[in-house]
């Protein structure tokens, strides 16, 4: 009968099982110190998640969960927030503290990790949102594009900026962090998870082009003289914002690509932003007339 809800269309809840330290579905969580083995996982197409915020915007995305792992104390309520998400599947092993720790190779006070499956289609789902019509003229939309950010916490605190003023995308030259990396995902309180991203090769010829070809101005973030005051930047519906790190900033390539260089005023003694910050003050600025703000 139509309207009639059928109790086999519930998912069912995974396991919860207690495990020892020698439990091979452990072997992800193990070391996760070791840079070796944070580089193997990427290529592995898995990444780890840590604490609640994080472990509930990888169950919001059904099949992105492999397994959660949790100490005694956090158990009741890592199941609780499983069973009630869109993914209950996935397992829930059990380990005491003293495990947990011979495992990871740290003390693990919160008590929580989660094994992921790594995202493959974040260029296709950036180029869908590019080429979206509204009506008659192209969709509102801004991109944030990151030049050899490597900073662990700058990277997370990016993806946590893209996603407070509304970034459809994230776009990453070949030497920035990983933003699926433990502690850069914690930083993000997750929004990496959420924010479609992709790394760009050969850089910044495939910025370039990206943004040519969907009709984006890409303006970049620049200490320059030259560069335009931000407030007195034109208000415009498809921008990518180019940031550097912080000391060396831009590149000269990268520079050269770009419709436009944009600049914070500041104080005469003051040199420079960190780029999470200065991130934040652009975006804040050249997204405003386009966000549905509370």
């Amino acid at each position: 009968m139509e309207g009639r809800h059928d109790a086999s269309d519930t998912p069912t809840p995974g396991p919860v099982e207690p495990v020892d330290s020698g439990d091979p579905r452990l072997d992800p969580f193990r070391s996760l110190r070791d840079p070796e083995l944070v580089r193997a996982g990427e290529g592995a197409g898995w990444f780890i998640g840590e604490q609640l915020l994080v472990l509930e915007r990888m169950l919001a995305r059904p099949g992105t969960t492999i397994s959660i792992l949790a100490s005694p104390r956090m158990a009741d309520r890592a199941r609780a927030l499983r069973d009630a998400s869109a993914d209950p599947s996935p397992p829930l092993l059990v380990a005491d503290d003293d495990v947990l720790e011979s495992i990871v190779g740290f003390d693990l006070h919160r008590g929580l990790l989660a094994l992921g499956r790594r995202p493959d289609d974040g260029l296709a789902r950036i180029e869908a949102r590019l080429a979206e019509p509204r009506g008659e003229r192209k969709r509102p939309v801004a991109l944030l594009a990151c030049e050899e950010i490597r900073n662990i916490d700058n990277i997370g605190l990016l993806f946590r900026n893209a996603a407070a003023f509304g970034i459809d995308g994230v776009l990453l030259s070949p030497g920035c962090h990983d933003p699926l990396y433990r502690k850069s995902l914690r930083v993000s309180i997750g929004h990496a998870i959420d924010i479609p991203f992709t790394r760009l090769s050969p850089w910044p010829d495939a910025l370039e082009a990206l943004c040519r070809r969907f009709d984006v101005d890409l303006l970049g973030t620049a200490l320059d003289p030259e560069a335009t005051p931000l407030g007195q930047v034109s208000a415009r519906a498809r921008i990518a914002l180019l940031v550097g790190s912080e000391f060396p900033g831009l590149t000269r390539g990268a520079k050269s690509v770009c419709d436009e260089l944009v600049r914070i005023p500041m104080a005469a003694d003051v040199d420079s932003l960190n780029v999470g910050v200065a991130s934040a003050v652009c975006l804040a600025r050249l997204r405003e007339p386009w966000l549905d703000v509370r």
